[in-house]
Formats: C-alpha cells, sequence, structure tokens
C-alpha cells in the first residue's frame, strides 16, 4: 500500500533579484512529494538550489509561485494557529553547526525554545524533556548548561539535531547536516538519524552532495540541476538504470575502494561552463555540457515525464 502524501510541492518557484544583472532563478518548477515514513534524497551540485528549497519548504523563503502542500492544504492560505502546528510538524537541521546555534545561550535554551512557543513542556517536565533529548541524539545531561564554543562540531550537529526533535516533528529538512563533519562522525549522525526515523516515523528531505552516501539512507532520490529536477526514481532504480546524462556524470565521480577497479573505471568529465542561473534561456540548462545534445535541447527545455513506473527524467534523448 502506497503510503500517505505529507508535504508536497507543485510547480514551485523561487527567484532572487540581482541588481544590475537580472533575475537569478534558484528554484524553478520543482515538483515533489515526500510520503510518510520515508526518505528522499535530493542531490546536485553546489549552487543547484538545494538548500533555497529546503528553506522554502520550511518559509524561511516566500515562493514566487507554485504551491506547497501538507497534508493537502496550502501551507500559505494557513490561519495563525494551522501555521504555528505546520511549524512544529516540520523542521530543519541546518548545514552549518557552527552557525545555527546562538553562541550568547546555554544549549539548553536552545533546545527549550521551541518547546515554549509551541507551549509543549513547562517546569520540570521541561527540563526533563530537554535531558531526554540530548541522550537521545548521544550527549551527556550536563552538557545542557554549556555553550556552544564548548563543543566540538559533530556535538553541535547533534545539539541540532535535538532542537530540531525537540517539538516532535512529522518531516524533518536535513540540509547536508553532516558535510562538515569528520567521516567518522558522519556514520554517527547518519545512524543516530536511521534510528530515530525507526522509532518516530518522521520522514526526511535528505539534501547533499555526497553520492556514495545518499544510496544507504534514501528510500528515493532526486536529481537536481540549477533549480530543476532532472532526475527521480527509487534509489536502487537510479543507481542501475540512471538514463539523465548529468545523472550519469555524477554516478561516475563516486570513488570505488577497490585501487585495480578504480584504475579502469571510465570516469565522465563534463565538457564547457556551468551557465549562469540569471536570466537563463529557453532551452535545456544541461544542453552545453551534454555529450547527446543536439539542436532541440538548445531549443527548448524538457519536461519532467515518467519513463518507466516511479522513474521520471527531464530529457529529450530519452
Amino acid at each position: 500500500m502506497e503510503r500517505k502524501v505529507l508535504l508536497e510541492t507543485q510547480d514551485l518557484r523561487k527567484t532572487f533579484e540581482i541588481r544590475g544583472r537580472g533575475t537569478l532563478t534558484a528554484v524553478g518548477g520543482v515538483n515533489l512529494k515526500l510520503h510518510a515514513g520515508e526518505t528522499l534524497g535530493l542531490v546536485g551540485e553546489s549552487g543547484c538550489g538545494k538548500t533555497t528549497l529546503g528553506r522554502t519548504l520550511v518559509k524561511l523563503y516566500r515562493p514566487d509561485s507554485g504551491r506547497i502542500l501538507f497534508e493537502g492544504k496550502d501551507i500559505w492560505t494557513q490561519n495563525r494557529k494551522e501555521n504555528l502546528h505546520y511549524h512544529k510538524d516540520v523542521q530543519m537541521i541546518y548545514q552549518d553547526p557552527y552557525a545555527s546555534l546562538d553562541p550568547l545561550s546555554v544549549v539548553s535554551t536552545s533546545i527549550g525554545e521551541g518547546l515554549d512557543i509551541h507551549g509543549l513542556y513547562r517546569g520540570r517536565e521541561r527540563r526533563e524533556r530537554i535531558l531526554e533529548l540530548l541522550q537521545m541524539v548521544g550527549l551527556n545531561r550536563e552538557h545542557a548548561n554549556r555553550f556552544p564554543h564548548e563543543f566540538s562540531g559533530g556535538q553541535r550537529q547533534r545539539i541540532g539535531i535535538a532542537r530540531a526533535l525537540a517539538v516532535e516533528p512529522r518531516v524533518l529538512v536535513c540540509d547536508e547536516p553532516i558535510s562538515a563533519l569528520d567521516v567518522s562522525i558522519q556514520a554517527q549522525i547518519i545512524n543516530l538519524l536511521m534510528r530515530l526515523q525507526q522509532e518516530t516515523g518522521m520522514a526526511y528531505l535528505f539534501i547533499t552532495h555526497d553520492l556514495s552516501m545518499v544510496k544507504a539512507i534514501s528510500d528515493r532520490i532526486a536529481v537536481m540541476y540549477l533549480g530543476s529536477i532532472v532526475e527521480m526514481a527509487g534509489a536502487e532504480t537510479l543507481y542501475a538504470r540512471h538514463c539523465h546524462p548529468y545523472t550519469e556524470a555524477l554516478l561516475s565521480a563516486i570513488p570505488i575502494p577497490d585501487p585495480e577497479v578504480e584504475a579502469k573505471r571510465k570516469r565522465i568529465l563534463l565538457r564547457g561552463d556551468i551557465p549562469s542561473p540569471v536570466n537563463l534561456g529557453k532551452g535545456c540548462p544541461f544542453a552545453g555540457r551534454c555529450p547527446r545534445a543536439d539542436a532541440k535541447c538548445h531549443d527548448s527545455c524538457p519536461e519532467l515525464r515518467e519513463v518507466e513506473k516511479g522513474h521520471f527524467a527531464a530529457c529529450h534523448r530519452v
């Protein structure tokens, strides 16, 4: 049985005006569905719009057009009470653990702020809930009274996770939560997130550029290029039967931990420059770097269409 759709975007667009240059398209017509209890990986090069999409979903940015639906209701038509519930149900883990915490507040204050806003716990129960969250993410009770500068990067990211979990969300937008951490710490954080998902049933939008890791944790993967989704499929399907040339190039860059295999493997080196996201032309934005591009690719932008059940691609040559 197909799982319930919690969060959905319909032709979502977000642009920014660049003084003297024009309009930068950060998110250009994205359609996504996030189901209850699943992990949707969102991958792509730096600057492709992944973080902007995540911040738009948690209402840090207002989209220029399109809709964001939570349980079928447009989040921008909500009243004050519904809006408060949405902010409780959809939380975000930020990429930079050094910048996402208030340096002047102790950990208990940062974690407890959401509890106070939503009126979830008070007095002794509030204190116990904060200590419970710290233990849940692998920290100690005495850490509650320390300031952010007293922690390592991995510990700060755990604090950020505890803060996001404090209000018991149903959707967690994870914006490259491990990119700033050591490899050994990355594994700990990933294991923690997977365990918490099993225990709580949360849905994750996992934003990353680490293709070697995202397959292991994602049910489905969406590939983003210059603000648009160019391919989306189940994790196993995407790795085994990818059909977009950009996805193919990304996957060819994943290192293989076998020197002999790695030495014989052919990597796809993309030629040409990445086009400017300011005033994008009418054709496919990947056409200038694509080895398969023809005249049609330069003249019109392909739509994301289903090439097999559950597998979508935006390419004229597929």
